[in-house]
């Protein structure tokens, strides 16, 4: 499948009911944290806008994945979409993700064209609530990784999205005391798990590509 034909794809998709906890669930860390999916979600809760960015790359179509430096905070170290918490400034979340994104990987928050968004997704540890917001560029970008809040840019297509290979299971640690069985995507030499891996599953279940 082709970078137009994908593009489409998500276009009529994103229109429609969207699979949402079903898909979440699937790669949330085991013991799941319910608070994730309460109806009633806490009164100062954080908005946060990230964008899947997609863009073709001679055959294939590719989206940005970030690392985060280490830092003494929730998210040290971790797998990411670019994005972060919505200002005051920001008319809406969608110009959030894009204003976040042309921050952190240096991409033109004028030449994205926005889709649609998938299901937000709440982070009790770090109390953001997390708006995937889907658009594309007709050609590939020249990032420019922000280094105060990016330590690498990963360029991942949605072939290896989809390979078998990619999706694993481990044990991890967080910190002294929580130990979680934890389903995860090995994106080149990167473990991406958590909110991340959750958001990346509603995208495959949307896409249900079968042959690329």
């Amino acid at each position: 499948m082709d970078f137009d034909q994908v593009i489409g794809l998500l276009e009529r998709r994103l229109k429609g009911p969207l699979p949402g906890k079903e898909a979440h669930l699937k790669m949330s860390p085991q013991p799941v944290d319910q608070r994730r999916f309460d109806t009633l979600l806490p009164l100062n809760i954080r908005n946060s806008g990230v964008l899947i960015l997609f863009y073709p790359d001679g055959e294939d179509t590719f989206f940005p994945l970030i690392k985060r430096p280490e830092y003494p905070g929730f998210h040290s170290g971790q797998m990411a979409f670019p994005g972060g918490k919505m200002e005051k400034s920001d008319e809406n979340i969608i110009q959030t993700a894009l204003r976040e994104a042309e921050e952190e990987v240096g991409v033109d928050r004028h030449q994205v064209r926005i889709i649609g968004k998938l299901t937000d997704l709440f982070i009790p540890t770090s109390n953001f609530l997390v708006s995937p917001v889907v658009g594309f560029l007709d050609e590939r970008p020249e990032f420019v990784a922000e280094k105060n809040e990016v330590s690498r840019i990963v360029q991942t297509d949605l072939k290896t999205l989809f390979s078998r290979e990619t999706r694993k299971q481990t044990l991890l640690e967080i910190g002294t005391h929580i130990k979680l069985d934890t389903p995860y995507f090995e994106i080149d030499g990167e473990v991406v798990w958590g909110a991340t891996a959750m958001i990346l599953n509603e995208l495959i279940q949307i896409l249900d590509i079968q042959d690329f």
